[in-house]
């Protein structure tokens, strides 16, 4: 097992948790529904993506150049497509202008990508 890993899915999976659950509790009367929807759908990809760094963590041999790629690139998606999310989604209660962060979605989901595409790399190379 990796610790490194596992820290940081432990991380991440702690805060997908209070994230959703303030999503549920805390911004449901006080932003629109397609905006909640925006938020569920950042919390479930950074859940998706915590459990995937927890399976990272138990394949991880040594250091193996492509489950650290994996690593990386499933850490930022979930920075970047699961974080601009949460801020595009509180923007009318924030005030804060987060137009900027449209290209910073996809970018987190290339990163996911990216993730899952090394992994498979990772795969194929193990013998």
């Amino acid at each position: 097992m990796n610790r490194k890993i596992i820290i940081t899915a432990s991380v991440f999976g702690i805060a997908a948790v209070i994230l959703g659950a303030f999503g549920a509790h805390g911004l449901k009367a006080r932003i629109s529904v397609s905006d909640l929807e925006n938020w569920k759908t950042g919390v479930s990809y950074h859940f998706y993506h915590t459990l995937a760094l927890l399976f990272l963590s138990t394949v991880a041999k040594y250091r193996d150049s492509f489950i650290n790629i994996a690593y990386y690139a499933f850490s930022f998606g979930i920075i970047f497509f699961s974080g601009s999310l949460y801020l595009l989604s509180t923007r009318s209660i924030t005030g804060f202008d987060a137009g900027f962060l449209g290209p910073v979605t996809p970018l987190g989901g290339l990163m996911f990508i990216i993730g899952w595409l090394f992994l498979l790399l990772a795969a194929i190379k193990n013998k």
